[in-house]
């Protein structure tokens, strides 16, 4: 059965290429995520549907943790919000675990958010899919690729050939 995740955090168009490359991810859904309170606003993130007995959701954690700044409170946080949606209390509840878990392999805090799915709106057509429609523009060469090189690096067993 599919399970469903959002993740926030760098530019969709990266956050979708990472997660199109890892094996037991079915689906990427590019896009901007709403949720609730001061974080109501729309901001980039992707919702991924994933095969848990493929891939764990601490890998995905971990992978998405490292693919963006998830340990810097830059100013552009209102749109690239680092965050991990959730859909479920249970769901909240594994993800704050994994975070506590995680946290000791970063030198400095983790500032990403845990916050309910409220509203996922799609991106343009245009940019869907962004990476593998265009993998040699100037963006995806200094942006995407030294991100799927790391992933192969660290995640090489969950990346698809």
């Amino acid at each position: 059965m599919l399970k469903k995740i959002g993740l926030g955090g760098g530019c969709h168009w990266c956050t979708e290429a990472v997660f199109q490359n890892l094996k037991g991810v079915a689906r990427v859904h590019q896009g901007y995520i709403a949720s609730t309170k001061k974080h109501i606003s729309f901001s980039e993130a992707i919702i991924a549907e994933y095969l848990e007995c493929d891939i764990p959701l601490e890998v995905l954690i971990h992978v998405h943790l490292l693919t963006h700044k998830s340990t810097s409170n830059h100013s552009r946080r209102d749109v690239y919000r680092s965050a991990i949606y959730y859909y479920t209390e249970e769901q909240q509840k594994e993800i704050f675990a994994i975070l506590k878990k995680l946290q000791p392999t970063f030198k400095d805090p983790l500032i990403t958010l845990v916050l309910p799915m409220k509203q996922f709106k799609y991106s343009r057509e245009e940019i869907q899919n962004y990476y593998n429609k265009n993998p040699l523009k100037p963006f995806c060469t200094q942006y995407i690729h030294p991100k799927l090189k790391r992933l192969q690096k660290e995640f090489g067993n969950f990346v698809k050939q």
